[in-house]
């Protein structure tokens, strides 16, 4: 009985357990519902403010600087300045050629330039294509200072001519002379100033386009992440960098026939001022700015980085001197081993006797005396052979030789 009643009590016990699980088990779930039901109202009231304060903001208006917009931070020392300085550029202005002109053998050397500038690059680079209007203004100041010039000359030679005839001094051979000057300074006078008014009425057109081909050489500051420099010295290490790849750019591009400078920093500046301001850049250009003189107060030493400039073109120079100095040494050296396995081989009859005659002379003991002078007789013998053969062979040649420079003296003599 006791058993039983163990029992009992532990079955009484368990229910109770389950009964209380059960009543805990639905507080939590009355509890998370109304949390539920209490948070909504507080989201659509966030809601609300949300949509409020961005209808304000869209009446405000965003002030950002406008190098936000620009893909570039500074122009430094003939560089472009990108990503904070992780990245700079250095361009260079190539020259055009007219290929459709040129004959097919230039085409082909040409394209087998561009191959041989294509496969011998080690870094990337881009090509870049501007397109500008042609502005003549330059031009046509520089050609009326000329016309102006030409004018000057043509009023004092006339004045001489006048004061020439008037005199009675000169004779007509001599001012026949003075007056084909004159005519000649006359005539040069109205073409120019022909020249001038067509160049004006040409400037007037806007149509007039013209393209500018640029090659952009690239430097990441990423080249070199095990050490870390200053900006300045960063700056110094691009531009070196930057420098060495744009000589050898240009001296590839030489190849075929392209002419081209590395950009200085105003000329740089320049080229952003017409990318970002395609229409503006023909009313006001960067020239005019940069003439109206608002920097002249500005006192300025001679620049650093031309300094550096020339101490690299000296020691590319230095460089490329020595170099070739090594090869023409192993060319020489070349050649001249060259000459003597020639020589060699041409000899090599008269060699090989002559070391048999000191091979003889060496074992006259053994020999014998008369057996040793009879071997050195025949083998002297057989040199006097060689050589009257060679000598031959020379006078052959020479006559040949006679002949045919006859001949073609006779052939000229004719076509003359």
């Amino acid at each position: 009985m006791s058993n039983v009643e163990g029992l009992d009590v532990l079955i009484i016990v368990v229910g109770i357990m389950l009964i209380i699980l059960l009543v805990l088990i639905g507080i939590l779930v009355a509890l998370k519902i109304r949390e539920k039901n209490a948070s909504k109202p507080k989201t659509k009231q966030k809601d609300i403010k949300q949509k409020n304060n961005r209808e304000k903001v869209q009446k405000d208006y965003v002030k950002q600087s406008i190098f936000d917009f620009m893909e570039f931070d500074t122009i430094t020392d003939n560089m472009i300045v990108q990503k904070n300085g992780k990245r700079y550029l250095m361009i260079l202005e190539c020259q055009g050629i007219n290929f459709d002109l040129m004959s097919e053998l230039e085409k082909n050397s040409v394209e087998a330039g561009f191959i041989q500038f294509l496969n011998s690059l080690r870094y990337p680079i881009q090509i870049y294509v501007q397109t500008r209007t042609v502005n003549l203004g330059g031009s046509i100041s520089k050609y009326k200072e000329r016309v102006d010039d030409i004018a000057k000359k043509y009023r004092e030679k006339q004045g001489e001519y006048n004061q020439k005839t008037r005199s009675g001094q000169y004779t007509e051979s001599q001012l026949s002379k003075e007056k084909m000057e004159v005519t000649r300074l006359k005539n040069l006078y109205e073409y120019s100033v022909d020249i001038v008014n067509n160049t004006e009425r040409m400037s007037l057109n806007k149509n007039i386009l013209s393209k500018r081909y640029y090659i952009i050489i690239p430097y990441y500051v990423e080249e070199n992440p095990d050490v870390h420099y200053s900006k300045e010295e960063v700056a110094n290490i691009a531009f070196s960098e930057l420098y060495t790849k744009a000589q050898t750019v240009i001296n590839l591009v030489a190849v075929c026939g392209i002419t081209s400078k590395i950009l200085d920093s105003v000329e740089l500046a320049e080229l952003l001022y017409v990318a970002y301001n395609r229409d503006e850049s023909e009313i006001f250009d960067l020239k005019r700015a940069l003439n109206s003189g608002y920097e002249d107060l500005y006192s300025t030493a001679p620049d650093v980085y031309e300094k550096r400039i020339k101490a690299l073109d000296k020691k590319i120079e230095e460089e490329a001197i020595k170099e070739a100095n090594n090869t023409i040494y192993e060319v020489l050296e070349e050649n001249e081993n060259k000459r003597k396995a020639q020589q060699m081989e041409a000899d090599l009859d008269d060699l090989i006797s002559q070391m048999a005659q000191e091979i003889i002379s060496q074992n006259i003991e053994n020999i014998g005396f008369d057996v040793a002078n009879q071997a050195n007789e025949k083998i002297e013998e057989k040199i006097t052979k060689r050589k009257t053969k060679k000598d031959k062979k020379s006078k052959e040649e020479e006559e040949e030789k006679d002949e045919k420079k006859q001949k073609t003296t006779r052939r000229r003599t004719r076509t003359i």
